[in-house]
Formats: structure tokens, C-alpha cells, sequence
């Protein structure tokens, strides 16, 4: 599994409130641009809605990227999502190996070297280090850990690092500098009106770098 995410270079994140042209619009441009990893990511729809939108967005992902669950282990066992992400304060980590089983990813939220030592020790696929830079995305991010963040936790695991909040195409070569795997833009691609060429866009910068 790990192994088969140390490919992934643009992360998409869906965002309903955030999205122009809705999220299943959003992820069938993604794909098509070649992004090949989708978290679903909702907070206050109804479970039943969340697991249909769920079901629907598998299907636009089924065999050209993986699909992910944020924090809902519910949701991700009723659709049979390829994975989920947790945070900081979700589930604890063995419980939801024991729940999902040993064939799908598991990626963690972390903020700091700790978290990240920590995440790596539990066996988790893939870290999203964050928030990097300022961002509104989330009601209570916390204060950026900046691209000193990002080398510090490179020099340190092993793990891929996937960086999150305010990423943008000014800061992504600095991001992949510092020791990024994958970046995972959201206000960036969600709030512009071409989103299949600004996901090619960032995918072409990335491949650039990682020649």
C-alpha cells in the first residue's frame, strides 16, 4: 500500500461549501487532470446524505484513484472506501486499523514533529502536515508551522509527507523543496472556475520537480 502511495503527487480534498460547480463535478475534473487520491470531507451533512454522496464519488474514483474518508470510519466501512483520514482528536489509530483492516490506507493529520514521530510509530501510510501556511478552510486551524515544519519532519520519518493549508502555485515549489511528497490545495482549486487545467497545472509543476 505504502508503496503505491509514494506516487501520489496532487491531493484532492472535497469541499461542498467551498465548491463552485458541486463536489461531484469537482472530483470527475480531478481525475480527469490526473489526480489519482480523493478525500471525501463534509462536517455537517446528514449521515445518510454523506454515505449516498459517499457512494457516488467511489464510482467516479473506482480504479483511477484512491478514495478516502475523512474522519467518518462509518461512512468509509458502508461505501468500502479504499481508506481513511484521521485526525489528532478521531479515533484511535488501532481501533480503526481492527475496524478498516490491514488492505486500506490510513493517513493522520499532525502538526508538529511529535505528532508526526507518533503517526509514523503507529503505521499509518501517509501524514497531512498542517496547516503550512494561513488558511480559512477549517473554523479552527491552527497557526501555520510553516516550510520549517516541513524539513524538520522530512529530515526526521520516512513516511510520505502530504502538505496542507494554503498552498497555492507561488508556494508549492518551496513546499516540495522543503520535502513535500504531495500537496493537497483546496481554497486554490476550489474557489477558480477552471479546475481541471489548474489541478493540470499544479500536477505539471510537480512532475517538473520531482524529475
Amino acid at each position: 500500500m505504502l508503496n503505491k502511495f509514494e506516487n501520489i503527487d496532487f491531493y484532492m480534498i472535497t469541499d461542498s461549501i467551498l465548491s463552485k460547480n458541486g463536489i461531484f463535478s469537482d472530483v470527475k475534473n480531478a481525475i480527469q487532470a490526473g489526480c489519482k487520491i480523493v478525500q471525501y470531507r463534509e462536517k455537517n451533512k446528514p449521515t445518510r446524505v454523506m454515505v449516498e454522496e459517499a457512494k457516488k464519488l467511489k464510482k467516479i474514483c473506482d480504479k483511477k484513484a484512491i478514495f478516502l474518508i475523512n474522519d467518518r470510519i462509518d461512512i468509509a466501512l458502508a461505501v468500502d472506501s479504499d481508506g481513511v483520514h484521521i485526525g489528532q482528536d478521531d479515533m484511535a489509530f488501532e481501533t480503526v486499523k481492527k475496524l478498516i483492516g490491514n488492505d486500506k490506507f490510513i493517513g493522520m493529520t499532525v502538526h508538529n514533529l511529535e505528532e508526526a514521530y507518533q503517526a509514523e510509530k503507529y503505521g499509518v501510510d501517509y501524514i497531512g502536515l498542517a496547516p503550512i501556511f494561513e488558511t480559512d478552510t477549517k473554523e479552527d486551524a491552527l497557526k501555520p508551522c510553516g516550510i520549517e515544519m516541513i524539513l524538520n519532519v522530512r529530515k526526521n520519518i520516512k513516511i510520505p509527507i502530504v502538505a496542507v493549508g494554503g498552498i497555492n502555485k507561488k508556494n508549492v515549489k518551496d513546499v516540495l523543496i522543503a520535502g513535500a511528497d504531495s500537496v493537497a490545495p483546496i481554497k486554490s482549486i476550489l474557489s477558480c472556475n477552471d479546475i481541471y487545467n489548474e489541478i493540470k497545472n499544479f500536477i505539471n509543476i510537480i512532475g517538473e520537480w520531482k524529475k
